[in-house]
């Protein structure tokens, strides 16, 4: 009977969001150790997330994914905090393997050419491939930044930033103790007027699937040209923000990665543009 009764609160659960499950487990021992059952919080977490099983096991409990991916937490609230102004979250995107596509336009080359190095891709495509990536749920915010933290000594301003994440990044003690840190990887000037400030972030083996396909549908959801609120769009393979520009004479880009110590796999990704 008791089995019975596990079974029955286990489904029930399901249907629950994290904060009523949370009161569940605190009414009593049977109650926590039923809703603490991490087949539970496995299934709420991609319910709410919205994103398939990742492709290998994670390192962390459900349940502390969960939180960490729920309880408005951001990257700048750890480190740089006296730097930052707003945020808002975007939302959940999967990688599948360890090659990604790093954007500063929404439309490119049917054909990328791999290049020597990241700058001269960046130079030609306006993108750059990354090796080496985290597999599995990644977090996307866009973030907005006082430009001093980007190092241009002409500009008080301000930076926009695509700032995504490997879920489990921020449980993570070499991201606790501040010995992981954000690298540059390429950046360059693009000297003429920009129409929006863009970002995106793509799964390579996705890049051409269905899935992705709304992501380049950007007329749709990029806004009118009068319409200068920032605007993002989520899919299950890929990330892309865009910000409409008023006249200007061009932007400067940056991308950063974080890793996961010296040759460790890419926890972290930050795609960021200022006016020149």
């Amino acid at each position: 009977m008791r089995r019975y009764e596990e079974d029955i609160w286990s489904e029930i659960a399901k249907f629950l969001d994290g904060k009523s499950l949370v009161k569940l487990a605190a009414t009593n021992r049977w109650f926590r150790r039923v809703i603490m059952d991490d087949t539970i919080w496995k299934f709420v977490s991609l319910r709410d997330l919205q994103v398939p099983p990742p492709p290998s096991l994670v390192a962390y409990r459900w349940s502390k994914l969960y939180t960490s991916a729920f309880d408005g937490s951001h990257s700048f609230m750890f480190h740089q905090q006296e730097k930052h102004i707003d945020w808002m979250r975007i939302g959940a995107f999967s990688l599948d393997s360890s090659l990604a596509l790093l954007a500063e336009r929404l439309s490119f080359p049917k054909k990328i050419r791999k290049e020597d190095t990241v700058e001269n891709m960046l130079q030609s495509h306006g993108c750059c491939m990354l090796d080496n990536v985290k597999s599995g749920i990644w977090i996307a915010d866009l973030q907005l930044v006082r430009c001093p933290v980007c190092d241009l000594n002409t500009c008080d301003g301000t930076m926009q930033t695509l700032d995504a994440r490997h879920i489990e990044l921020f449980l993570c003690e070499g991201y606790q103790n501040g010995s992981w840190e954000y690298q540059l990887i390429g950046s360059h000037d693009i000297k003429k007027r920009a129409d929006g400030a863009a970002g995106a972030i793509f799964d390579f083996t996705h890049l051409k699937g269905s899935s992705t396909s709304a992501v380049f549908d950007y007329p749709s959801w990029i806004g009118r040209q009068n319409d200068w609120q920032p605007k993002a769009k989520i899919a299950p393979h890929a990330v892309a923000v865009n910000t409409n520009l008023q006249d200007n004479e061009g932007l400067h880009v940056k991308y950063h990665t974080m890793r996961a110590g010296s040759d460790g796999e890419v926890v972290a990704i930050r795609i960021s543009q200022q006016l020149l």
